[in-house]
């Protein structure tokens, strides 16, 4: 079970370092950061002009709202109205950590960040790079993943280097993502608390915490990330296949493709000719 116990490790960064990036932010600029889930691609929550940059950095139709960052639980009430109890305490229990939550939005959000919509996603994040740029910056940063839309999120610097280049205007390097899948979405607008996006929470966490249980995605609720037909998805093609076929198709893939990996739970039958590759899945995968 996740908990949030993360702001209590030294930032891995020089100050001077989260000073000149929360600089940028106030001038309106983006930063890439890292969180405990994969990296986000920053911008003050309040200036819309930053905002819509980010949208354009990504790619991100603009009906798709954006999960604000928080730099501690006492701005919930700032960024959200009648907030239910059931939010103070999942926010006492799991955050700082993986967990983002639904809620009607406050007088502060615009519609730039939440697609138009009346509800708001917040979280704090369980990186201590992450807390100390909040904090140093002093207000919600929103901070989608960092990296195209619909594409795999970054856990590391150099991702996000590769994806954008000199577009973004300042990465800061806090190592490889912990987790490395995106948070946990929980709507707590709606009758009952339901999850909107699995994560690094899960939903029996969540009702072992609350006392009642918790509805299963679904398709309808606020419009939330990563909710697409197509999301996080890879450039690379993938098929599936039956073990005893498995040979037959890397055969065939190697005649007209560039290198070919197989991802298996049993070794080749044969030689695997190079620069072709034979991965075998861990017992426990």
């Amino acid at each position: 079970m996740l908990t949030g116990q993360s702001d209590e490790r030294p930032c891995p960064v020089p100050q001077a370092v989260i000073e000149h990036a929360a600089r940028i932010v106030r001038a309106g600029g983006v930063v890439a950061f890292p969180t405990e889930t994969v990296y986000g691609l920053g911008a003050d929550a309040t200036d819309e002009t930053a905002v819509a940059r980010v949208f354009a950095l990504k790619g991100r139709p603009a009906d798709h709202p954006l999960i604000v960052h928080l730099p501690s639980a006492e701005a919930l009430d700032l960024w959200a109205r009648d907030v239910p109890p059931t939010a103070h305490l999942l926010a006492s229990r799991f955050w700082p950590g993986p967990l983002t939550l639904i809620l009607k939005r406050g007088p502060v959000v615009s519609d730039a960040v939440t697609g138009g919509q009346d509800t708001v996603g917040l979280r704090i994040p369980g990186h201590p790079v992450a807390l100390a740029l909040l904090r140093e910056f002093g207000g919600g940063i929103a901070a989608p993943s960092a990296n195209r839309f619909g594409r795999i999120s970054p856990t590391r610097a150099s991702h996000v280097i590769d994806e954008f280049g000199a577009e973004v205007d300042y990465v800061v390097d806090g190592g490889p993502c912990a987790v490395g899948v995106e948070s946990t979405i929980l709507d707590l607008t709606s009758e009952r608390p339901r999850v909107l996006r699995p994560g690094g929470v899960t939903a029996a966490d969540i009702a072992e915490l609350i006392g009642e249980a918790v509805e299963a995605p679904s398709t309808g609720g606020p419009r939330t990330p990563g909710r697409l037909a197509s999301h996080y998805a890879p450039r690379t093609p993938l098929r599936l296949a039956r073990s005893q076929d498995l040979e037959a198709l890397l055969a065939e893939e190697t005649a007209s493709r560039p290198p070919v990996a197989t991802l298996a739970r049993r070794p080749p039958r044969g030689d695997v000719p190079s620069p072709h590759a034979w991965v075998m899945m861990p017992s426990d995968a």
